[in-house]
């Protein structure tokens, strides 16, 4: 009987036959993949990521070792859990308050200029806007390459320019709204409420104003040309007059001819 029907199973696996002459070499044993070492423990006081439950265990490396990732600090990459915490630190066992990294604008605070600005209609009233100069007399006379004028006249002329110039609305007029009523009865009105009309004649004032005060400081115009341009916005004031019944202030309103106020 063979040794396959005496054993009553399939014959053992033989190793590979060497060169002719050698007898057969047995295989080598495979190499075993190491196990991962434990994470490394701390004592609570020391001031190490490995206490921050923040740090994540990612991977094991030859070197140093484990090493994580921290989910405020991403942008650290992988780092042992030896390294030293950071401000965001939030020890295990504790909520984790996660700083918000948006950067938090803040609006600037404008603060009142020093000298009272005097309109041309003889008021006077405090602007508010940001402090750019020190307090100085508002009467003191600046050249403008011929033409002269006060440093509050020149600030007033700025702040208009800029729109930082405060002028009020009449405060009966608050709220309230303009009907424009069409001749024929089948049309539909409409309303257009006084605090955007009032915006947008106080913004034709300021050009005027600032029309005027270029004209005037014009260094090529002679005197009987600013003369006959300046009638032409006298009377551009005058077309106005109407709407002074908005205005809270009178130094604000417009100021045409004699008898056309």
């Amino acid at each position: 009987m063979s040794d396959e029907k005496q054993g009553g199973g399939a014959p053992a696996a033989q190793p590979p036959a060497g060169p002719a002459g050698e007898a057969p070499q047995s295989l080598p044993p495979g190499p075993q993949a190491p196990e991962a070492p434990a994470l490394p423990t701390f004592e609570p006081s020391e001031k190490v990521c490995g206490n921050c439950k923040l740090w994540r265990a990612h991977s094991v490396e030859v070197q140093r070792g484990w090493v994580g990732t921290c989910r405020v600090q991403a942008n650290r990459g992988l780092f042992p859990p030896s390294a030293p915490w950071c401000d965001a630190f939030a020890p295990r066992g504790e909520a984790a308050a996660v700083k918000d990294s948006t950067p938090t604008v803040r609006a600037r605070a404008l603060k009142p200029i020093g000298p009272t600005v005097r309109s041309s209609g003889g008021a006077s009233r405090q602007v508010s806007g940001p402090s750019l100069f020190p307090a100085v007399d508002p009467n003191t006379e600046i050249d403008l390459e011929g033409a002269t004028m006060t440093r509050a006249e020149l600030m007033e002329l700025f702040l208009e320019a800029s729109g930082l110039a405060e002028v009020s609305l009449a405060p009966k007029w608050e709220g309230g709204t303009v009907k424009l009523i069409p001749g024929n009865a089948a049309l539909q009105a409409r309303d257009i409420p006084i605090d955007g009309l009032f915006h947008k004649v106080v913004m034709i004032r300021n050009n005027l104003r600032t029309l005027e005060q270029k004209l005037n400081a014009h260094p090529k115009l002679t005197d009987a040309e600013k003369v006959e341009l300046q009638q032409y916005i006298t009377r551009s004031y005058g077309s106005l007059t109407t709407f002074n019944v908005l205005f809270k202030d009178k130094g604000d309103q417009f100021i045409g001819q004699k008898g056309e106020e």
